[in-house]
């Protein structure tokens, strides 16, 4: 099963490492089955609130993955994998041990807040990582994982189909072994380029994001003159290429 450019670059930021990745909002599973081919953790979770979704996304995992399904023998070398179909917000992560992945992707940023807050408030102690791309809403999304105390590791920004999207990798818990990042309010990775095309990239979404914020100003519907200013402090850096 093919995936786009989007869901490549969200599952090319899976590292190893984790006992459980949860690939949340899952719709057709896509995401969930790159990670479950290439064995990606010992578990792979699919979970979307649509029972229609997870009883075609059953069929199709146990006709493609059938060794890997949950009541398949046991097998070092196999990940296997478990259907929810359940609120995001409720994800039984306590039931689980070791390091977790949160993939939460496809919806706004208004309900990223609400997903990511319910679930860090129901297991405040564990060490979870969350790989989140909203579709919108990004400034009110990184605000609440600022506000959450949020490690970042990793973010990144890329386009499809004239779209663009921000990848944020961040951790509940900072990495001994690195200083710990905090996560930014506009983003810097993000501004970081390393090729011609990808700062073309930044500039771009850069202009439209700040046409975006300057057009809720004029029409008076947000007093959001600080996030302008925040956005208008940016400066696209190229890095080798």
């Amino acid at each position: 099963m093919k995936i786009g450019k989007r869901l490549q670059n969200i599952e090319a930021m899976v590292e190893p490492g984790y006992t459980h990745i949860w690939d949340c909002c899952c719709d057709h599973g896509l995401l969930g089955a790159a990670l479950l081919s290439r064995r990606a953790a010992p578990v792979i979770h699919f979970v979307d609130i649509v029972p229609s979704l997870m009883d075609e996304l059953e069929t199709r995992l146990r006709q493609f993955y059938p060794a890997m399904a949950p009541q398949a023998p046991p097998s070092a070398s196999l990940s296997t994998w478990q259907l929810h179909c359940i609120d995001v917000a409720t994800l039984p992560l306590s039931l689980h041990d070791g390091k977790q992945l949160v993939i939460i992707a496809g919806v706004g940023g208004d309900l990223m807040v609400k997903l990511v807050s319910a679930i860090h408030k129901a297991n405040p102690d564990a060490d979870i990582d969350f790989l989140l791309c909203p579709v919108h809403h990004q400034y009110t999304l990184r605000q609440q994982l600022i506000r959450l105390n949020f490690h970042l590791q990793q973010e990144r920004l890329l386009e499809e189909n004239r779209r663009f999207y921000e990848l944020l990798l961040v951790s509940t818990r900072a990495n001994t072994h690195q200083r710990r990042t905090r996560v930014s309010a506009v983003g810097k990775q993000l501004w970081q380029a390393r090729s011609p095309e990808q700062a073309d990239t930044a500039s771009r979404y850069l202009n439209q994001t700040l046409g975006h914020y300057q057009r809720m100003q004029q029409g008076q519907h947000a007093e959001v003159f600080h996030i302008i200013e925040a956005y208008q402090a940016i400066t696209i850096r190229q890095h080798g290429g």
